[in-house]
């Protein structure tokens, strides 16, 4: 079955961590013929759809043979979307093509209009019964209020990812009025607020979920000391851990609703009983999963294309 990713430029990748690439080898692995590009490389001629790609072949990746084959993408069976966020103006326009490929007949992971409309961070608001306390306003006096209500809160942007410009406001802080300037941009741009979960201590904890199926074990991403994100790209350390009942009821009622959207891979991120993230784009954390559990996410996920 020849399958397509969408990816980051290949240098960019860590080959040994990279979710995307532990998915492209479990394809190779299971038969299937893969290839790989940019967003840039697809485009519309005559009404049709066509992509500009290369053969993933592992022995010389991330280098690869300067030509490339153009395809209608109706040629692939399947297609992965895994350009990492942020979800700009060009990833957006990436997925209007992706819906066409869906119209071909492509199974697309994941669909392009659900990455649309679950915003990672706003999505939550969907699940009230399984999340913090949580606020989005771009109104910083709407914001102190919370923090006065909460006295230990957490401000993050609606785009970020990674841990990038996530800041812990506690009744220590001096310089709230400055950051919340700069995050909502003089109150023009929505930012999200929540309040301080103190298990964070114990790990940020990323659930991969399969066609709407938890896979049994966590990454509980535990931040260094001092930090309060337990993101990798911060810093944080993952260990994987098998997923208690909470963690287990929230996924399953996210898994749900998430697979009824035609979202076929997703992460979730938990922090003690609560629901913090849905992350749809690019969800990462299996290649840690395996090594720990020596259980495969990225073969369930390739298994879930027949």
């Amino acid at each position: 079955m020849p399958i397509l990713f969408i990816i980051d430029p290949p240098q960019s990748l860590q080959l040994k961590k990279d979710s995307t690439l532990a998915l492209m080898k479990e394809a190779v692995k299971q038969n299937h013929e893969v290839y790989f590009c940019l967003q840039h490389d697809l485009y519309i001629d005559a009404n049709q759809l066509f992509c500009r790609t290369h053969r993933f072949e592992l022995d010389i990746f991330p280098k690869h043979e300067k030509n490339y084959e153009t395809h209608p993408v109706s040629f692939f069976k399947a297609l992965f979307m895994r350009k990492d966020p942020p979800v700009d103006q060009a990833y957006l326009h990436t997925t209007y093509l992706l819906d066409i490929a869906e119209k071909s007949n492509v199974k697309v992971f994941n669909k392009p209009s659900s990455i649309r409309s679950w915003n990672e961070k706003i999505s939550i608001l969907q699940f009230d019964t399984l999340i913090p306390k949580t606020l989005v306003t771009a109104n910083p006096e709407i914001v102190k209020q919370f923090f006065k209500d909460h006295g230990d809160i957490i401000l993050k942007p609606l785009d970020g990812m990674g841990g990038k410009n996530i800041f812990r406001v506690s009744e220590f802080e001096k310089n709230l009025n400055v950051i919340l300037e700069i995050m909502t941009n003089h109150g023009h741009q929505m930012i999200m607020a929540q309040q301080y979960i103190p298990e964070i201590k114990l790990g940020d904890k990323r659930i991969v979920i399969i066609e709407g199926k938890p896979f049994p074990y966590a990454l509980a991403r535990i931040p260094m000391e001092g930090e309060t994100r337990g993101n990798l790209a911060s810093g944080g350390q993952g260990v994987a851990q098998a997923l208690s009942k909470r963690d287990m009821e929230i996924a399953t009622i996210v898994g749900k609703k998430l697979l009824s959207e035609g979202l076929h891979f997703v992460g979730i991120d938990v922090i003690g009983d609560y629901l913090t993230e849905i992350n749809v784009t690019s969800p990462t954390g299996i290649v840690e999963l395996f090594e720990q559990t020596k259980q495969n996410p990225a073969e369930l996920i390739i298994n879930a294309l027949h």
